[in-house]
This record gives C-alpha cells, structure tokens and sequence, in this order.
C-alpha cells in the first residue's frame, strides 16, 4: 500500500509524461471505482458521462480531446491513463444504445436509463431533459504493477 506522498510522486511523474494530465476517480465510492477500473482495463468500458453542473464550478475539469488523464484508484494511486477521443453534450434523453454500451458493454439502453437516473437522483437530482458531458475515451496506460 502506498502512502498520500507516493501517490503525489507518482501522480507528478506521469505528469511529466502526459503534460496537462488531470487526475479523476471513477464512481462515488471506492467499491464503484475499482469495479469501473477493471472494465476499462479489459476494454468493456470507454465512456464516461456527468452531468454538465458537475464541471460549472471546475471548467479545467471538462474533458478535452486528445487529453490524456489519470484515473485513481480510491486511495488515489494512479491506476491507469486514459486519451479522450471524443466528448458529446447531450441530454439524458438523447443518449443512445452506442453510448450505454461504451459505459459498459453490459449495458442496455433501458438498463443504462435506469442505473443512470438511480444514481443521478442520489448525487444532486435528475431529469429526463438535463444536459450531460459524454466522454469516450481508450486506455493508453495500465499502471498496474508498473513502478512510478
């Protein structure tokens, strides 16, 4: 287990590497994250979306393409590096069976529905017509196991 300076070493030498890199945590608990994590890492996992009012008070937060970022584990090592490759705004209505299934390849578009407006009415509120960000993006780097 590494400690909060290591993870702070290690997040500024992948910096170095991926200049202008952000640093995110998938999910809202760390059982949601490591299991986020693993999809990306065996390609069952290529988007993400939020809603727009999470990046209204952190615009640098926005994803950007051609971007590479971080994404933490919960106790914040770096897990793995993503490149965005594409970013859609679209309300929660529009969103399509393509873009469930680049959440997760075990998504439906009913299931993506019902998950998403689950977990949306439990962080700030939902509805059908508010705006999200989608973000696809594909997995440049796996940092587990690799010495930083």
């Amino acid at each position: 287990m590494t400690n909060k300076e290591d993870d702070y070493d290690a997040i500024v030498e992948l910096n170095d590497i991926y200049p202008g890199a952000g640093t995110f945590k998938f999910g809202n608990n760390k059982t949601e994250c490591q299991q986020q994590i693993t999809l990306v890492r065996l390609g069952e996992k290529s988007a993400n979306c939020a809603p727009f009012r999470d990046f209204k008070d952190d615009p640098e937060a926005m994803p950007v393409v051609g971007r590479c970022d971080i994404a933490a584990n919960w106790g914040g090592s770096p897990a793995i590096v993503v490149r965005t490759t594409r970013v859609e705004h679209v309300r929660f209505c529009d969103v399509t069976e393509e873009m469930a299934q680049a959440e997760s390849s075990s998504y439906t578009l009913q299931g993506w529905q019902t998950s998403k407006e689950a977990y949306f009415k439990r962080n700030g509120g939902w509805s059908d017509d508010m705006p999200l960000i989608f973000e696809f993006f594909e997995m440049v780097e796996d940092l587990e196991g690799r010495s930083l």
